[in-house]
């Protein structure tokens, strides 16, 4: 069963659109199980209908006819329980319904297994025999597999638009959106560019041969170029490997020089397909067919196609040949897109990012927050090959995807967008006013940076300074580290555009999802792993260089706090204040005297909530990290979208946990801040100001929406309000009575983004 399945799943896979692979599907099912009908039913746009959407065994014509509500027959059964349900006489059964136009009659034993895919019921799969005998366990559970690998199916279907196209061809209109999650709020409509590499074939993007002869010579120069690097491999392990193991750069050779590949790919490039695209269909063929062959031998060398292919595709897009030209609304959409990847592209262009990985609080979400741009993290659907070009509508509120959106759907998002636009322009009124309550409670509003362009979008927005500037970014974007003399430029100019306002330099905050090209850091488990401190206090070398190029940037504006990521122990903080006063002796000693700076320690991980007062023994001030801080309390991996929806800041832990967090500082006499996505968001930024949190800090796009909550409210209406919520058990009640206090006081707008 399990070479059967496997066999399946790579025709499914090849299939060119989702009605050929549910044939299939049906087709190979019934001979698989020894059933006389093989059928699949979809769930409808509503969610309260299943559709027969394939068939073997049944009528033909029934398909796309017959539709019945989750509560009728027995395939409703299986879809309300979201269970198997075998049955060896069904229509004795009481839930049984007779469809006439099916010719179902003669079919008595049924098995029908629910499509799942992350919670969401998709269909459901049934298979039916003549005879009156249950189908045995390993049936059962090979349609249980089987359920699974279509439910995948179906999900790319949607990236790709296929699953409309079905259903408009069998008379079911539907415009169903990707789910995802929220990274950046807004909304960005423009054309998919898609981020790709060689290294997996079924990521190269579809796309049209503008210049079929060019694109000849290309694939031509690729070929020459990969035999001569397998004639190299060949000879670099000439005497150094065993002669039979080398016999395989041979088959290599053999492979690049058929005709089945020389030729199939250069007939492809004739009919229209550009070269990377040709080798990728042309070679998943052969690999197709060799994985089908009965000789293991045979078998294995679909690996050796596979790697073949992948070779010619680097070589053909790694050139000039490999370049291409950028929308004129760039929608940035990949598998996993990175913080240079997203700088690469002209901020003017880019008006929206899809990641299929990732959270609200990846990396490059918060960069996207900070660009102002929309992004939806996480779309586990997503099929990036078959999107380069189409038009996206990108939903940064709700975490929605739209491929190719109906004339509706682009009207409705346009009208929003116009809304947004009003908001923005009626909030510049607030620029120049403090963010203080009517009952006189002030809160300093900081913003978060990281790149030299944020500096005149904070100034323009009147922040109180800035609560954490990430200084890993410089890090990330260069091929080396850099020196005391760049890090000090690059700081100085932060510092004194902000100056006299504070400004908080965090020290590298490198591992996790924020790796450094030359400095690999390989860990099971990153976040619970080598990572912020750890690092830096593992390489004092590092760490000194930044604290001396921090120091000497301060020199003269007195406006520098340096803060510590990641602390779980006293030892680490006692550790890095220490760093920090010998790396200011040395300055003294090369006669550069600079006042001592504040220092303070992030709160992110649970063990600091119940140390605060020690810490705050120790350091000046605290900004609680509440992106991490909610990850670990909520065991959450921020960058899994399985597990990405569990992740909430209104959930009553994390609240309770910077609640404490807040009174031990306010005991301690220590200034206490949050610089996570809780500071940024209107909802939750109201809790932090009830608090008695002295300082948000947030991307500047948010700041002015955030400084009106804080207007809105008085002191003591906010604190009844946060009173109420440490009280509620459940995120969604929480969230529910903070977005009722907003619509109150006329803020409904604002409550978008929340869950």
């Amino acid at each position: 069963m399990l070479d059967t399945l496997h066999r399946i799943v790579q025709e499914v896979n090849a299939a060119p659109d989702l009605g050929h692979a549910l044939n299939l599907i049906v087709d190979r099912v019934a001979v698989a199980t020894a059933a006389d009908v093989a059928s699949v039913y979809l769930v409808g746009e509503q969610g309260e209908t299943l559709s027969l959407m394939a068939t073997r065994g049944l009528r033909a014509d029934a398909v796309g006819r017959v539709r019945l509500g989750l509560n009728e027959g027995l395939v409703g059964l299986v879809a309300e329980r979201e269970e198997p349900i075998n049955l060896d006489s069904a229509d004795r059964h009481p839930r049984f319904r007779f469809f006439p136009d099916t010719g179902e009659e003669d079919f008595h034993s049924f098995l029908g297994v629910p499509i799942i895919h992350y919670r969401q019921l998709l269909g459901v799969l049934v298979v039916q025999r003549k005879a009156r005998n249950r189908f045995d366990d390993e049936e059962v559970a090979f349609l249980v597999t089987m359920a699974a690998q279509l439910a995948g199916v179906i999900a790319h279907a949607r990236a790709s638009g296929g699953l409309r196209e079905l259903v408009k061809r069998r008379g079911l209109a539907r415009n169903r959106p990707l789910a995802g999650v929220a990274g950046a709020t807004g909304v960005g409509m423009g054309r998919a560019y898609t981020l790709y590499t060689g290294a997996e074939l079924d990521e190269v993007p579809e796309r049209d041969a503008e210049n079929p002869e060019a694109e000849l010579s290309a694939f031509h120069s690729a070929l020459q170029a990969v035999r001569a690097d397998v004639a190299e491999f060949s000879e670099r392990l000439e005497g150094v490997v065993p002669e039979e193991e080398r016999r395989l750069f041979e088959v290599y050779t053999r492979i690049l020089e058929g005709d089945t590949l020389i030729a199939g790919v250069e007939r492809r490039i004739q009919e229209g397909t550009w070269a990377a695209g040709a080798v990728r269909d042309v070679v998943m063929e052969q690999v197709r067919r060799f994985e089908e062959m009965d000789d293991g031998y045979l078998r294995e060398r679909a690996s050796d196609v596979r790697d073949i292919g992948r070779r010619l595709i680097t070589r053909l897009t790694s050139g000039p040949g490999g370049q291409r030209a950028l929308p004129r609304q760039v929608v940035l959409v990949g598998h996993e897109v990175s913080a240079s990847q997203l700088a690469e592209v002209p901020r003017q262009r880019l008006v929206g990012v899809v990641s299929a990985t990732g959270s609200a609080n990846s990396h490059v979400a918060i960069l996207a927050r900070a660009l102002g741009v929309p992004a939806v993290m996480g779309v586990s659907d997503l099929r990036v090959s078959v999107l380069e070009g189409r038009e996206l509508i990108v939903d940064g509120y709700q975490g929605r995807l739209y491929v190719e959106p109906t004339r509706g759907v682009r009207r409705e998002y346009r009208r929003l967008q116009r809304e947004e636009q009003e908001l923005s322009e009626g909030l510049q009124a607030l620029q120049s006013l403090p963010a203080e309550s009517p009952d006189g409670v002030r809160v300093k509003l900081y913003v978060n940076t990281g790149l030299i362009s944020d500096i005149t979008s904070s100034q323009e927005v009147g922040c109180d300074g800035v609560g954490l500037h990430r200084t890993e970014f410089p890090f990330m974007i260069r091929e080396r580290f850099p020196g005391e003399e760049e890090q000090m430029r690059l700081y100085r100019e932060v510092l004194s555009a902000f100056a006299p306002n504070p400004v908080t330099l965090r020290t590298l905050d490198v591992g996790g999802d924020k790796m450094l090209p030359y400095f690999r850091i390989s860990d099971d488990n990153p976040f619970l792993g080598w990572r912020g401190v750890r690092v830096t206090l593992d390489h004092p070398e590092i760490f000194l260089t930044q604290i001396r190029a921090m120091l000497r940037a301060s020199e003269g504006l007195g406006n520098l706090q340096i803060m510590f990521p990641m602390i779980s122990r006293l030892e680490e903080v006692e550790q890095s204040v220490a760093l920090v006063r010998r790396a200011q002796q040395e300055l003294a000693e090369e006669g550069l005297e600079l006042p001592a700076p504040r220092l303070g320690a992030m709160v992110e991980v649970p063990a600091t909530v119940y140390q605060t007062e020690s810490l705050a023994r120790r350091l000046d001030f605290l900004s609680i990290g509440s992106n991490d801080l909610a990850q670990y309390l909520l065991a959450v991996d921020r960058n899994n979208p399985r597990v990405a929806s569990l992740y909430d800041e209104f959930h009553p832990a994390v609240l309770r946990a910077v609640h404490d967090v807040a009174r031990a500082c306010n005991r301690g006499g220590i200034p206490v801040s949050v610089c996570g996505g809780m500071a940024g968001n209107p909802a939750t930024a109201l809790l932090l100001f009830a608090m008695g949190i002295d300082g948000l800090s947030m991307s500047s796009v948010g700041l002015l929406r955030v400084k009106w909550v804080i207007r809105s409210f008085r002191h003591d209406e906010a604190e009844q309000l946060l009173e109420r919520a440490l009280t509620m058990e459940y995120p969604q009640d929480v969230r529910a009575l903070v977005r009722e206090a907003l619509e109150t006081k006329g803020l409904g707008t604002l409550t978008r983004a929340g869950k």
